[in-house]
């Protein structure tokens, strides 16, 4: 089905590692989801949260199964298209960059740079080109409700930050840390490249939580930190995402009209192939993420 951003908005939550459920949900059920692009990273669990439509996609499967290089990232938001999501808050564990993000720190984040370079970027194809524009990759308004949110659960949260993706699995090396440091970025992680570029291109709303488990290799105390102590940290950052989805959602509901900073209609000017040049097959295949561009597809 193609969203229409008029009705109710439906909130797709985006679980990263330790996130593999979401709690409180009434009416859940499992779902199998099949796209144009393949099988995305498991079922989604849909149901309501006080009212509220929501679909949960656990990124790396239940189990932990995927490496961010193996996920179909494609498969994974068209997915959550079909299921009539039109916002997205993606939940991600992420190194921290900076001193004053120290773990157990969620970040907003509002810029990203992408170092991957093993991932199919667009759901766009020969047959059918088009350029979204990336300057502002996140949804502003999802995140200031994240941030409201965040407060009022004395979640410590920083609004706003630099994130940037590298492709692992391998984490950085001291060089590297040291580099993205001095490129002004606050944390690092694997999954949000090409997830962020593809929800655009899905005309989603879309909002990154960076949930800081340590910090990066550069910081001197960065070999006393232990598995255990990374493990503690990543399932205590978990109980504070499901605590987040729960306050935010009712904010999410509030949205009554297209977003107002543009997310909903990414395609208006972003289509270049002309008509006639247009492969009818890659309009087929496409359709769930250009239909309301192109109703016919």
């Amino acid at each position: 089905m193609t969203s229409n951003h008029s009705t109710p908005p439906v909130l797709g939550i985006i679980g990263g590692s330790g996130i593999y459920d979401i709690d409180g949900l009434e009416d859940k059920v499992w779902r199998k989801v099949e796209t144009p692009f393949g099988d995305p990273s498991d079922e989604l669990l849909c149901g309501t949260l006080n009212g509220q439509r929501l679909v949960f996609l656990p990124r790396h499967g239940r189990g932990h199964k995927r490496a961010p290089t193996d996920l179909n990232y494609r498969a994974n938001i068209c997915a959550l298209k079909l299921l009539g999501v039109t916002e997205v808050i993606s939940l991600s564990a992420c190194g921290s960059l900076r001193e004053e993000l120290a773990p157990g720190t969620f970040v907003i984040v509002d810029q990203f740079i992408d170092r991957t370079f093993a991932r199919t970027k667009s759901f766009f194809e020969p047959g059918l080109v088009a350029h979204v524009s990336m300057a502002h990759p996140v949804c502003g308004r999802l995140g200031d409700r994240l941030a409201e949110a965040a407060k009022s659960l004395g979640i410590p949260c920083a609004r706003g930050g630099t994130y940037i993706v590298m492709e692992g699995p391998q984490f950085s090396t001291l060089a590297e840390s040291n580099l993205y440091r001095s490129w002004g970025c606050h944390v690092i992680g694997m999954t949000n490249m090409p997830e962020a570029k593809l929800a655009r291109e899905a005309e989603l709303c879309y909002a990154t939580v960076a949930m800081v488990t340590d910090y990066d290799c550069w910081h001197e105390d960065h070999g006393a930190v232990t598995v255990d102590e990374i493990v503690r940290v990543l399932l205590a950052n978990a109980d504070k995402g499901r605590s987040l989805v729960k306050a935010v959602t009712p904010m999410v509901s509030e949205r009554t009209e297209a977003c107002d900073r543009g997310c909903h209609h990414a395609l208006d000017a972003a289509l270049i192939t002309s008509e006639g040049a247009r492969d009818p097959s890659v309009i087929k295949k496409l359709a769930p993420i250009i239909g309301r561009v192109i109703p016919s597809a």
